[in-house]
């Protein structure tokens, strides 16, 4: 996700500092970007020297302290809050006093985040959708304190990598897609695991039927079967009822190690 909003961010012509744990990361990063990169090339829609003016306006590092000049910096760590709770506690001390700080989150809570700092009006979050260079949609979202100034800069932002913004208003658990999205993949794992409908004729159903690009196990998998679940118990904890329970089928695959595509086999194999 990071490197994917990195490429769109250098594309729109930003200047862009990607920073990881380690360098291995960092190559994998930009590894990555050049690969989708190529793709743009071979598909006509960038030429060559676009694509090398793209990778030249990225700058790569593992300190922390080198993103001090930043105006916004958008996150993409692991979706646990206080993994993003203790990075943002660090981001508040290095980057300058105007600076905006993104979370590129699914479902955590952009008000607890954002305590995190001493800026919490200047927190908002931008979750992107994956692949980020193809998926248009970005989901805005303003924590208790966030102001609309903020909200202006980070939607600005977004629309300039060529986003279509969506706007929550109130800083729900899962906001609007991921809740969405949710309910639909763990019922539809509810079913393949209660024996009502294969996986393949769950997807099938939910393409034809309601015009999807994918199904709802597909997405999934190209997610990841643990992310997913990771949002759910997120949601569900925020969320009256057992709407949101994740089904014990999804547990045990993660247990297992099967993923999806990350880890060659999900509810399909690769």
């Amino acid at each position: 996700m990071g490197a994917g909003i990195a490429q769109v961010a250098a594309q729109a012509g930003h200047d862009v500092v990607l920073r990881d744990v380690s360098d291995a990361a960092l190559e994998r990063g930009l590894a990555g970007i050049s690969s989708s990169l190529a793709k743009f090339v071979e598909k006509g829609r960038l030429d060559e020297a676009a694509a090398g003016a793209v990778l030249s306006r990225i700058s790569t590092t593992t300190d922390l302290t080198d993103l001090a000049d930043a105006d916004l910096v958008v996150e993409a760590v692991f979706e646990r809050l206080d993994v993003k709770q203790e990075l943002f506690g660090a981001l508040d001390e290095v980057v300058k006093p105007d600076a905006v700080l993104a979370t590129n989150t699914s479902a955590l809570p952009i008000t607890q985040i954002a305590a995190a700092t001493q800026r919490p009006s200047q927190v908002v979050g931008t979750h992107f959708f994956s692949p980020v260079p193809l998926m248009q949609l970005c989901e805005l979202v303003r924590g208790y304190h966030t102001t609309d100034e903020t909200m202006q800069v980070a939607q600005a932002f977004a629309e300039s990598v060529g986003k279509t913004v969506v706007v929550v208003n109130r800083d729900i658990a899962g906001f609007v897609t991921t809740r969405l999205i949710s309910a639909l993949a763990l019922e539809a794992a509810r079913l393949v695991e209660s024996g009502v409908a294969s996986a393949e004729d769950v997807d099938t159903a939910c393409r034809l039927g309601f015009g999807h690009a994918m199904g709802p196990l597909q997405t999934m998998d190209l997610t990841g079967i643990d992310i997913i679940v990771d949002a759910a118990d997120n949601v569900a904890a925020e969320t009256p009822g057992d709407t949101f329970a994740v089904p014990g089928l999804l547990r045990r695959m993660v247990a297992a190690g099967e993923l999806g595509r990350k880890t060659g086999r999900g509810f399909y194999t690769y």
